[in-house]
């Protein structure tokens, strides 16, 4: 290792001295002019002597010979020479294309890298110094950085391990030869190799390593290149901080600059194209615009980034529409053109990019010598591309479709397109195919309209497979753009139509897996990571229909995608109910459907989690906010400081939902663009990994704590129940039953109880109860006696969709000697899981002092007096005084603004009065007061501390939106959401007098012994409250109440 240190830094000195030059082959020292020039020639090798000799010859054509002995294994100076005939052999290669070349420089690379161990003892410090000391003397006069250089160089070798540069090195010149040959063949494991070692390379330069920045820039080259090979998402993302770290490395003047800034800019271009964040675009032309401004000399290398520039601009002005882009990015495509000689590769490339941006330009300004330039544009790139060439299609669709333009401009087209090709099927056909190319190519859907009449044209004219096939293929392209059903429908019968005039051995008979196609590019929209717009939420919803359709295998990621839109596109809208509408709009079925998807594929708690997403939108919306910003501004200063932040940028993007008439605007974008920035660095903070992310199933189970809870879900694709333990995988409980006949009970149980009260109805409400039990709620039983779970057990209904409208608690056979479920387990329900949860985290304070108010209106403004509310207040007060003092608030105290009042100091309410439902706007559901209703409105409004429990004495207190069942947007679901844990409401109208003995029983029952009172005794106590009136009242007011909480 001594003689490699010596050689090292003699070799150095003498370069630096100017006295002599080396053999790029053998690595020998030439005594030859060192100002001149030297190209190999020849390189032989003498098998009896043992000798290779290298002939060159210099720029005045003088000739040198050197001559050197093979290295056999284990001969000192094999490294370096397998070292240096690689970089010959890629060397030539790069020149002359030469595939065997590469591969041989490969081979030689690794079998230097293995002579090249990775550690090694470090070199004697005594003897660098010696010959540093030796060295001084020889160095010529006007070289007074040399010392310098020479100590770092010394020093480098002090510091570094013999052989570490040389093997970083190697491994360097390995990777990028096999990124060469990745490029050639495209062979899928050297580019994964290439990444491998110039990861390695990077650990052998260190932070301070005069060749870091070329590594980084490598590694990202490479990962950028493997995106565009397999989407990874991540590969991109990295290749962009390897890029970012790798320029800020670089000096300012470092003409390597360039470059790197150049690589980053394409990378944010392509991540622009895949995500469509606006700021990518904008962050590359600013560095596509640095890399111009830098001086170079290399006129390829302007070109390269001029072309760039220009096409980002290009980019940009699509996205945006401004025209001052498209402007300059036609002025510097021009600027490019005059730095591209007529031979280069890329000049018909440029042309074409050129034309099309000024027929572009043309398109929006109606400028005819742009169109005309455009012509001669295309004309030129027409003649660098002659038959054969891979661009000569496009450029001669582009021409054409530029001459088709002008002749449609100035009125020439009858004129202009022979009449033989109108009427020929075979032309007609080719030009639709051209079309469609253009289409792909360039995204005009005008192109693909046109190309869909050409193809009817040729099909009325010759209904052959060609002209079906064709046709076929552009309605489906049209599909996959626009999302119309009746395109795929009609491409599908053209496919149908095609496979009737093949016969099964025909070797043109095709399958119709253009529409594996077409959902290969709907599961694109699952990476959609940009602020989501109504027509992306319209788009995954044809997606899950088409799925769900023909049984596609992406349909379940397809209902994901569409809960994932809707969560961001309703956060985005602010909590009031005049937004209702729209989250009314855009949730429809496909939370139930989502969970009939998962069920029939198994994903028992994918079904879970889904459903929980996508139901009770506007009252997750209004209750995700409050806890978790809460816990967030009290966590340490950054969680305030993001969380104020937060706020305000919610706030200011609501203002601009409201006031923007479409959802897509740019100052809607940059802030939900800003509010996404804010989320992610708020879930990096401890404990807030999942911030306003929608609860895992291991979340949801905590529902079931304290008994089982039981999903009962209505789809168009099947009825099923799910069965939720507090420590067992979710139970499938098929159900024999449709959503059509769900519905169908739902409404004749509405017509039915519509008139309870004023006449014979006991027969009809016993065949619901019973139809009821046998479809539903007697499946389930059986289900949960076989879970274990108990008679008298708590167990919590959480119904959907037409579900929700019926008295599932109230089922039962009505037989003799058997049970109906009220004689089996006591039953409670629950909106959503996450309501639920919410409501067991909720503890009550056991020192707290209580507080009662009881609230009586039986004399509303309008309304219909009611003879029964002074009384059961006092029943009321009397049930409850060895536990609780209760304060009472009636009549002419029993206002709007007194009960609002009255409950922001009292934890336990019993409210008897009028409700009133309202189907039609669900938010001016109220209770009557004196003065006027108390909507939901006003209760969604407030803030109330710690609320407990609330006992609706009031008709329809559960009856909400009849549209949209799914939202529970009633009165009982304000009073919960607004914080109490437990709730008692009414399904249709009470009968006063029964509603006095309820209540009497209820309060009975919930005094116990313990002095004080607790809220999750209430639906046992209304349990036994009813049992001990069964005798006494009819069947409909025996089961109009409902337990709603814990």
């Amino acid at each position: 290792m001594m003689f490699t240190s010596r050689f090292a830094i003699l070799a150095l000195l003498t370069f630096l001295a100017g006295a002599n030059a080396r053999c790029a082959t053998c690595d020998e020292t030439l005594e030859v002019d060192g100002a001149a020039a030297y190209k190999l020639v020849s390189n032989t090798e003498d098998s009896d002597s043992g000798y290779t000799v290298c002939k060159y010859v210099d720029n005045k054509g003088d000739q040198v010979t050197c001559e050197y002995t093979r290295c056999p294994p284990g001969h000192p100076r094999r490294p370096v020479r397998l070292n240096n005939l690689a970089t010959s052999l890629q060397s030539r290669f790069q020149q002359q294309g030469i595939s065997s070349d590469l591969d041989e420089a490969i081979e030689h690379y690794r079998a230097a890298l293995a002579l090249y161990p990775p550690r090694a003892a470090y070199p004697d410090i005594h003897e660098v110094i010696e010959l540093l000391r030796a060295m001084l003397p020889h160095i010529p006069h006007g070289h007074s950085d040399l010392p310098g250089a020479l100590y770092s160089f010394a020093l480098h070798l002090l510091l570094s391990p013999p052989g570490h540069s040389i093997r970083s090195n190697i491994l360097d010149s390995l990777a990028s030869s096999l990124g060469s040959r990745f490029e050639q063949r495209g062979v899928p494991s050297d580019l994964d190799e290439t990444i491998e070692l110039y990861q390695a390379v990077l650990l052998l330069r260190p932070s301070g390593h005069s060749s870091r920045a070329v590594s980084l820039s490598n590694l990202a080259v490479s990962l950028a290149h493997r995106f565009e090979q397999r989407g990874i998402q991540s590969d991109l993302d990295e290749a962009i901080e390897l890029l970012r770290a790798a320029l800020a490395l670089y000096p300012p003047g470092d003409a390597r600059q360039a470059k790197a800034l150049d690589s980053l800019a394409t990378a944010l271009d392509t991540r622009f194209k895949q995500r469509g964040v606006p700021s990518d675009l904008d962050e590359a032309i600013e560095h596509h615009r640095t890399a111009l401004a830098l001086p170079s000399s290399i006129h390829s290398e302007r070109f390269t980034h001029l072309g760039n520039l220009a096409t980002s601009l290009q980019s940009r002005f699509q996205h945006r529409g401004v025209l001052s882009d498209l402007d300059e990015s036609i002025e510097h495509y021009r600027a490019a053109l005059a730095l591209s000689p007529l031979g280069h590769f890329a000049r018909p490339r440029c042309l074409n990019n050129l034309a099309y941006s000024l027929q572009t330009r043309f398109e929006h300004r109606g400028v005819l010598s742009d169109l005309d330039d455009a012509i001669v544009q295309h004309r030129a790139a027409l003649a660098l591309c002659p038959s054969g060439h891979s661009g000569r299609p496009t450029c001669l669709n582009n021409l054409a479709h530029s001459l088709q333009t002008r002749c449609q401009r100035r009125g020439l087209h009858s004129r202009s397109v022979p009449p033989v090709i109108l009427f020929d099927p075979l032309s007609l056909n080719n030009l639709a195919t051209s079309l469609q190319f253009r289409f792909r190519h360039c995204g005009v859907l005008s192109n693909l309209d046109e190309a869909i009449e050409h193809s009817q044209a040729a099909l009325t004219l010759s209904p052959d497979t060609s002209s079906l096939r064709n046709l076929a293929t552009s309605l489906l392209m049209r599909f996959q753009y626009h999302g119309v059903l009746s395109d795929l429908d009609e491409a599908i019968e053209l496919h149908r139509a095609t496979l009737a005039l093949c016969p099964p051995d025909s070797s043109s008979f095709i399958c119709p897996s253009d529409l594996d196609e077409a959902f290969e590019l709907y599961l694109q929209l699952s990476q959609v990571s940009h602020a989501v717009s109504r027509s992306d939420l319209h788009a995954a919803k044809l997606w899950a229909t088409s799925a769900e359709k023909m049984n596609h295998g992406s349909a379940l990621i397809a209902y994901q995608t569409i809960l994932r839109f809707l969560d961001q596109h309703v956060a985005a809208l602010s909590s009031s109910s005049r937004h209702f509408d729209t989250v009314r709009e855009v949730t429809s079925s496909h939370a139930t459907d989502a969970f009939s998807c998962s069920v029939h594929r198994g994903a028992l708690t994918t079904a879970v989690e889904l459903v929980e997403q996508g139901r009770a939108v506007f009252w997750t919306q209004l209750a995700r906010f409050r806890s978790p910003l809460d816990d967030l501004s009290l966590s340490n200063d950054t969680g305030a400081a993001l969380a104020e932040e937060f706020k305000q940028l919610s706030f200011r993007l609501r203002n601009a939902f409201d006031q923007s008439t479409g959802d897509q605007s740019p100052q809607i974008r940059q802030l939900s663009m800003h509010c996404d920035d804010v989320v992610s660095r708020i879930r990096m903070l401890p404990d807030f990994s999942r911030f306003l992310l929608p609860p895992l199933f291991s979340d949801l189970q905590k529902a079931a704590e304290d008994g089982p809870v039981i999903m009962v879900n209505a789809s168009q694709y099947g009825c099923d129940a799910l069965i939720i333990h507090s420590a067992e995988d979710p139970v499938h409980v098929p159900l024999d039953i449709t959503r059509a006949e769900a519905s169908e009970l739902a409404s004749e149980f509405r017509s039915l109880a519509e008139q309870f009260g004023s006449s014979d109805h006991l027969h009809k409400l016993v065949s619901i109860l019973r139809k009821l039990w046998h479809d539903i709620v007697d499946p389930v039983v059986q289900a949960l006696r076989a879970s274990k779970v108990h008679p008298g057990s708590r167990i919590w209904w959480c119904p959907t969709a037409e579900f929700t409208l019926l008295p599932l608690h109230g089922a039962g056979p009505y037989e003799r000697k058997r049970d109906n479920l009220s004689h089996i387990y006591i039953s409670s329900y629950t909106p959503t899981l996450a309501t639920l949860v919410r409501a067991r985290q909720q503890v009550s304070r056991d020192a707290s002092p209580q507080h009662f108010i009881a609230i009586g209106q039986g004399n509303p403004e309008g309304g219909r007096a009611l003879q029964c509310v002074a009384p059961e207040l006092a029943v009321v007060a009397q049930r409850l005084s060895p536990v609780v003092s209760v304060t009472s608030l009636a009549d002419g105290n029993a206002t709007v603004q007194g009960a609002l009042h009255a409950l922001d100091h009292n934890q336990w309410l019993h409210l008897a009065c009028h409700g009133m439902p309202n189907r039609q706007q669900p938010f001016e559901s109220s209770f009557a007061m004196r003065d006027g209703p108390l909507m939901i409105k006003d209760i969604i409004r407030s803030n109330w501390q710690n609320p407990e429990f609330a006992f609706l004495s009031a008709c329809h207190t559960t009856v909400g939106d009849e549209k949209s069942p799914d939202e529970s947007i009633h009165l009982a679901a304000a009073m919960q959401f607004s914080g109490f844990r437990s709730v008692i409401g009414s399904m249709w109208s009470v009968d006063d007098t029964v509603a006095q003995q309820v209540v009497s029983a209820f309060y009975g029952n919930l005094v116990d012994g313990s002095g004080r009172l607790d809220c999750t005794r209430a639906a046992v106590a209304l349990h036994k409250a009813l049992k001990s009136l069964r005798k006494k009242i009819p069947l409909e007011q025996q089961i109009v109440f409902v337990h709603i909480g814990v």
